[in-house]
């Protein structure tokens, strides 16, 4: 039996290096590569969408082409006449990556405007995935609508999957960004974090600590990752369960590994696979994805 799985947030331009000063095209973010990553590790009668919204310039439908291409629905994604998408450019120096954005008037800030819309949309899903980069990009009115929706949608049984993904630089300040992953974490039933954002932001000294406080927030079931380390579950009245990351010969590159893992997590767990096992497939298929570059890789190059 299939369903829907809708992913909430925002996909980028991104341009990264192609040597001899050339810059290469691509569409990522930390929600689309997890809906990315979900349907290539769904069965076809499980359909994934991506919710969002666009401009109606030629990059914009560049992008809901490569959505389409891949298997993700698009249906429910305005285009908004005059608006255009958000961009990063990645830079390697040394080896080391670093990015700069450009993302102040992107079409993806208005995706909670229309709230009946929005309301639709979730409506239509049986799980959902947000994060704290889609809070983060929207002003307080539209975190508040998109919020009140997930409640609802928490309230009525569905799946509400949320990564607190913090990043620092989307926000006007500490306090305000801290006080909204908070409400993002009660508005859903599952929680994703990683514990290096956890313990730099929260000041969790353990991964005990980062379970026992969304917990404490009302969450029901919490997958720390912790990279190299392993994941960490805690699920309904259980205890603590550990599963260990898979070692991998080479890493190339981690941009997607948090998200690579979500989606292929989700892909099991709303299947009914046990959230242990689930965690298992999700570390094998983010082994894979480290040892490739760029945030999206061949669904052909992840493990079955």
């Amino acid at each position: 039996m299939g369903g829907r799985l809708l992913s909430i947030g925002e996909c980028m331009v991104e341009l990264s290096q192609a040597g001899e000063g050339l810059l290469r095209k691509g569409f990522a973010g930390d929600t689309f590569n997890t809906a990315w990553y979900a349907r290539a590790c769904l069965p076809a009668e499980w359909s994934v969408d991506y919710f969002t919204t666009v401009g109606d310039d030629p990059l914009s439908g560049e992008m809901l082409s490569m959505m389409r291409d891949a298997g993700i629905g698009t249906s429910f994604i305005r285009r908004i006449e005059g608006k255009t998408p958000g961009l990063y450019l990645i830079t390697l120096k040394n080896g080391e990556r670093t990015f700069s954005y450009w993302r102040d008037t992107a079409a993806a800030k208005k995706l909670a405007d229309d709230a009946d819309h929005l309301r639709s949309a979730i409506e239509s899903a049986d799980i959902l995935y947000f994060s704290g980069i889609t809070l983060g990009i929207l002003g307080p009115e539209a975190v508040e609508t998109l919020l009140s929706e997930l409640r609802r949608a928490k309230a009525s049984g569905k799946t509400v999957a949320f990564d607190p993904n913090i990043r620092p630089r989307l926000w006007p300040n500490r306090d305000y960004m801290l006080k909204t992953i908070e409400a993002g974490a009660r508005a859903a039933s599952l929680v994703l974090p990683s514990f290096d954002d956890e313990t730099t932001h929260f000041g969790d000294a353990t991964v005990a600590d980062t379970i026992a406080r969304y917990r404490a927030l009302g969450v029901e079931n919490v997958v720390v990752k912790n990279g190299a380390d392993g994941a960490t579950l805690s699920f309904g009245d259980t205890g603590a369960v550990h599963v260990p990351s898979v070692r991998t010969t080479q890493v190339v590159d981690t941009t997607s590994a948090g998200d690579s893992f979500n989606g292929a997590f989700l892909s099991r767990l709303v299947r009914g696979t046990p959230p242990a096992q689930a965690a298992a497939y999700g570390a094998s298929v983010a082994s894979v994805v480290i040892g490739h570059h760029g945030a999206l890789i061949s669904p052909a190059l992840l493990p079955g």
